[in-house]
């Protein structure tokens, strides 16, 4: 059954089925092609009579994932011009307003986007939120840094998704006042960008982040993908010179550049630059609700696959350590609590504490002394609150264990999509559990567990039984400060 849902710039069409109704790809901003490529988003055009909103829309140009990752992470790839879109699920019959969760995806700010089926909201909307997902410009066109074009366009684009569900999503059934930003990876490091930005605030009321900490670089850091690709062109390394360039040999030259790089061992990328504009270079701590954790064996998507974790070896790992000046006592402490471990499975465990767990465990105590009220949440004056968890549940695909991504099936309970990672064993009641703490934080501020506070309380996501730990490995933790 259709359904009509109304915007500030038009009617749009959806679909209902089993009591959700589902809007995809709404444009949310102008396409960012002809001239508006390497700029800030632009309003969209409005229109006359109804338009369909049954399809999934264009996804922003990319490369997918090279093996063995495509096969983990397989992205959707669905051509045209207007990848400034977004998709809303909301329960079909609505009384009073309901919570909003608007979910990031990530993918190293080069790939992902809003269509893959794992992003299904369908649980949500069924558990009484109104889920939004966004597409955003990726890659050199999002995030590439010039002379002549805004820096950090991609968070730019996601202020104006952010910005279009503050006018519009009430018209979905969902509450403009009660608006929680939930990303994993890329999206997680952009939303603790948005965090500070003076440019989205207000916009929303929550957050979590999920396995993606506070990360940043100078313009000049971040400008030298740009330099490289335009090198590999021969073309000045300016937006005007890039939008000379077939797109097609664009995405060529940038997947040659920064296909093999990942998150743990390094390499040329892209980044959200401090710009004094979007991204203070002084922020202000935040100050919503955070949920925010990680997965205990974060490195295994990229180490296990690839077999970087056999072929590591003990020289490789005391390079590694001189690489990353790390402190020899801190190796020894990691080998002293893994005294059957390959170097490999030290150096991914090291890598994972050193990217990812420390800065949010970071993140989490540097909330400790902020007690300002929690900005514009309806909740009086009560300070800010921080949640902790740390997802445990170890996948048998691979042997990728408790890897990196492999969560977001279970907070999406949406495990049928997720079993290129999960397998097709991955237990429900775990799903059950952790979605419902998505809902219940983005509903109330509240997942079901301890504030943070001086014990470090995490919740342990794990099967047959989650439970609530005080500051686990907090030794390994404190060797690298």
């Amino acid at each position: 059954m259709d359904v009509i849902a109304a915007t500030r710039h038009g009617k749009v069409r959806g679909r209902v089925d089993r009591s959700i109704a589902s809007y995809l790809g709404i444009p949310y901003a102008a396409a960012p092609f002809g001239v508006h490529r390497f700029r800030a988003p632009a309003p969209v055009e409005p229109w006359e009579g109804i338009r369909d909103a049954l399809e999934f829309g264009p996804t922003a140009p990319q490369r997918p994932y090279r093996p063995p990752l495509d096969r983990l992470i397989p992205d959707v790839d669905i051509p045209g011009e207007e990848c400034l879109n977004l998709n809303v699920w909301a329960p079909q019959a609505v009384g009073e307003p309901l919570p909003v969760l608007v979910w990031i995806h990530g993918g190293s700010l080069r790939n992902g986007s809003a269509a893959m089926p794992l992003y299904d909201g369908r649980a949500f909307a069924r558990d009484g939120v109104v889920l939004v997902s966004i597409n955003y410009r990726l890659g050199v066109e999002g995030f590439g840094v010039f002379p002549d074009a805004p820096d950090n366009r991609g968070l730019l684009d996601q202020i104006a998704a952010l910005t279009w569900v503050r006018d519009n999503i009430a018209g979905f059934g969902g509450d403009p006042g009660c608006v929680t930003v939930c990303g994993e990876s890329a999206g997680a490091i952009s939303i603790a960008a948005l965090l500070t930005s003076p440019r989205a605030a207000g916009l929303f009321h929550r957050a979590i982040l999920q396995s993606g900490p506070p990360h940043t670089v100078t313009r000049d850091e971040g400008a030298s993908t740009v330099r490289a690709m335009a090198k590999a062109l021969r073309v000045p390394a300016t937006a005007e010179g890039f939008a000379g360039v077939d797109r097609e040999r664009l995405l060529d030259v940038q997947d040659e550049l920064v296909g093999r790089a990942d998150p743990v061992s390094g390499g040329p990328g892209f980044h959200i630059v401090v710009d004094d504009d979007v991204v203070p270079a002084d922020p202000p701590p935040p100050s919503v609700d955070l949920l925010l954790g990680c997965n205990r064996e974060e490195y295994r998507l990229w180490f296990v696959p690839s077999g970087a974790v056999e072929r590591v070896s003990r020289l490789t790992l005391r390079l590694a350590l001189l690489k990353f000046r790390i402190p020899g006592r801190v190796a020894r402490l990691y080998r002293a609590g893994r005294p059957d471990a390959k170097p490999g499975v030290i150096l991914g465990e090291m890598a994972t504490d050193l990217l990812l767990r420390g800065p949010l465990n970071r993140l989490a105590d540097s909330r400790l002394t902020d007690s300002r009220p929690s900005g514009s949440q309806p909740v009086g004056s009560r300070p800010a609150r921080t949640f902790f968890y740390e997802f445990a549940w170890r996948s048998p695909v691979l042997g990728l264990g408790a890897c990196h991504a492999l969560e977001i099936g279970f907070v999406f309970d949406n495990l049928r999509h997720g079993e290129a990672l999960s397998g097709p064993d991955a237990p429900q009641p775990l799903a059950d559990v952790m979605h419902r703490a998505w809902v219940d934080f983005t509903t109330s501020g509240d997942p079901g567990w301890t504030a943070w506070d001086t014990r470090r309380p995490v919740r342990v996501f794990d099967h047959p039984g989650t439970s609530t730990v005080l500051a686990p490995r907090q030794e390994e933790l404190r060797a690298w400060l």
